[in-house]
C-alpha cells in the first residue's frame, strides 16, 4: 500500500521521522513524505538529523503568513501532490494548521487519514491556540487514530469514534530520544553552566505573547538575580517580539544565555543535562519526564495532564509570581525535586512507531513480503 505522510513544523517532524524510519523497514508499505513548510530552517535540522528527504516541499512559508494564508496554500499544494500519487493513507501529526489542512486535503480527495497523537484535547478552544481546534477538527474526519495513551484514547470514545479504528500506541518522541541522547555530549554551552543548576527555558506560544511572556522573563529574571548556583540557557525563537522582549527584560544577565534554536539532537541532550525545565512548549512535556527532569509548565491548561497525575509536570500558569515561587521551590526544596524527577513516565516505552506500522498493516489487511 501507498502512504503519504505530511508535516510540516519542527514539533511534527521529530515525533514523525522515528515513524518513517520505521515505515521504511516495512516491505509491504511504499511511502513518499510532503513537508508544507511551515517551518523551514529548523525543520530541515530535524530531517538531516535523522536522514531523512522530502519527495515533495510546497515552501508554503513566507514572513508574517497568517492562519488563513497558511491554510490557503497548503490546501491547494497538498490537493495536487495527493491527486499524482494516489495514496491509501495520509498520516497526519498532532495538532498544526498543517495537520489540519492535510486532514481536510485526505477528506476532499477521498482518502482515509491516520492521525498520530489523536485525542489531546483541553477543551478549550483558545488554550492552545489554534491547536486545540486543529486537533478536534482532524479527529472529526480520521479514520485511524493512534493515541498516545489511555487517556486520549477515553477523549476518543467520549467524543463517540470506534473503539475498533482507536490504537494506544505511546509516543513517538520517545522512540525519537532513543535516537537522539548521546552520554558523551558535549556543547560549549553546556560547558558554560557546568557545575551550576542548568534551566533550561523555553516559551513561544502564540497565546502567550505580550504580557503573560512578560510574567515568564520577569520571573526568570528574579531567579537568575537571586541563585548564584543557577544559570539559563533560553534558546530563544525567532520572533522578533520574543527577542526584543528578551534582549529589554534580561539586558546583560551574566547568568541568562539566550541562544538561537537547537537542532533536535542537541535540544534533547540539553534536557538532559539540565536540572529543571521551564516551558509553555507540549512536545517538551512528553520528552522531559522520560529523561528525570521536572518541568514548571508555563501555561493555564495542559492537553498532556498524564504528566501533571504522574507528578512530573506542575502547571504554574503565566504569572510572574507563581512561576517565581515554583521554580524556588525546585531549586531549594530537594524533597520536592526528587518527587518530581523520580515520577514515572507516563509517555511510553520507545516502540510507538512499531506499534503504529502495525496498526496500519492490521487494518488494512496488509500481509508482509518476504
Amino acid at each position: 500500500m501507498k502512504i503519504l505522510v505530511v508535516f510540516g513544523t519542527r514539533p511534527e517532524a521529530i515525533k514523525m521521522c522515528p515513524l518513517i524510519l520505521q515505515l521504511k523497514k516495512a516491505k509491504n508499505i511504499e511511502y513518499c513524505v510532503c513537508l508544507t513548510g511551515q517551518h523551514r530552517e529548523m525543520l530541515m535540522q530535524v530531517m538531516d538529523s535523522f536522514g531523512i528527504e522530502a519527495d515533495y516541499n510546497l515552501n508554503i512559508m513566507k514572513h508574517g503568513q497568517t492562519l488563513s494564508e497558511i491554510a490557503e496554500r497548503t490546501l491547494a499544494g497538498l490537493s495536487e501532490v495527493m491527486i499524482k500519487e494516489k495514496p491509501e493513507l495520509v498520516l497526519v501529526h498532532g495538532d498544526t494548521s498543517t495537520s489540519f489542512v492535510a486532514a481536510l486535503a485526505g477528506f476532499y480527495n477521498g482518502i482515509p487519514v491516520g492521525h498520530v497523537e489523536a485525542g489531546l484535547r483541553t477543551y478549550n478552544m483558545h488554550s492552545p491556540y489554534p491547536e486545540e481546534f486543529n486537533r478536534q477538527a482532524v479527529d472529526l474526519i480520521t479514520e485511524l487514530y493512534f493515541a498516545p495513551t489511555e487517556n486520549a484514547k477515553n477523549n476518543l470514545l467520549k467524543e463517540g469514534k470506534d473503539a475498533d479504528r482507536i490504537f494506544v500506541t505511546g509516543n513517538t518522541v520517545i522512540d525519537a530520544l532513543q535516537t537522539t541522547i548521546q552520554p558523551d555530549y558535549k556543547n560549549e554551552h553546556i560547558q558554560w553552566a557546568e557545575n551550576s543548576k542548568l534551566i533550561l527555558f523555553t516559551a513561544h506560544r502564540r497565546e502567550n505573547l505580550g504580557k503573560p511572556m512578560e510574567n515568564m522573563f520577569r520571573a526568570l529574571k528574579r531567579i537568575g538575580e537571586e541563585f548564584s548556583d543557577v544559570k539559563v540557557i533560553f534558546p530563544i525563537h525567532k520572533n522578533p517580539v520574543i527577542r526584543k522582549m528578551a534582549r529589554e527584560i534580561f539586558g546583560n544577565m551574566e547568568q541568562i544565555k539566550l541562544i538561537e534554536p537547537l537542532d533536535v539532537i542537541d535540544f534533547h541532550n540539553f534536557m538532559s543535562k539540565s536540572y529543571l525545565i521551564l516551558t509553555d512548549s507540549g512536545g517538551v512535556q512528553e520528552e522531559a519526564p522520560s529523561l528525570g527532569k521536572p518541568v514548571l509548565v508555563m501555561r493555564d491548561t495542559t492537553e498532556r495532564p498524564e504528566g501533571v497525575c504522574a507528578g512530573t509536570l506542575k502547571l504554574v500558569g503565566t504569572e510572574e509570581d507563581r512561576i517565581y515561587e515554583e521554580s524556588k521551590k525546585l531549586l531549594m526544596d530537594d524533597q520536592e525535586y526528587r518527587k518530581m524527577s523520580n515520577a514515572v513516565n507516563p509517555y511510553g516505552d520507545g516502540h510507538a512507531s512499531e506499534r503504529i506500522v502495525q496498526a496500519i498493516q492490521t487494518y488494512f489487511g496488509v500481509r508482509e513480503i518476504i
